[in-house]
């Protein structure tokens, strides 16, 4: 196979669904530090809570705020599609619901639903309501 021969090929879109599933779960692990460093901050005292929503208002250090809320809007983007194609994933499995249109819908369903949920809670983030 050439290479113009693969850069032609069309991917489904559970295919795609599929690769995002695997990429939400490394931004997850990447980020697991901030992740931790966020949770200790927010409940080791009521000091350390104050400097934790801070970060959203200030930033940390030489990060500005808006880049710290943009990064924790791909968290929230990457936990949502990583749990919602999980269940994906296993009711698949589980009900042996393997066809081309069954695969279809459920990405539909699955991308649908995370950017929808990701648009919410960012749309909170970013304190538009």
């Amino acid at each position: 196979m050439r290479l113009v021969d693969a850069l032609q090929y069309r991917l489904p879109l559970a295919g795609y669904v599929s690769i995002l599933h695997r990429i939400s779960g490394i931004v997850m692990f990447a980020l697991l530090p901030f992740v931790i460093w966020m949770f200790d901050t927010s409940l080791t005292s009521e000091i350390s809570y104050e400097s934790f929503t801070n970060a959203f208002v200030a930033g940390i250090g030489f990060v500005p705020a808006w880049f710290v809320k943009l990064t924790c809007l791909g968290l929230i983007w990457s936990y949502l599609h990583h749990f919602i194609a999980g269940v994906r994933h296993l009711y698949m499995d589980a009900t042996h619901s393997v066809t081309k249109e069954f695969g279809r819908s459920s990405a539909v369903v699955t991308l649908a639903l995370s950017l929808a949920l990701t648009a919410a809670l960012g749309a909170k983030l970013f304190g538009l309501y």
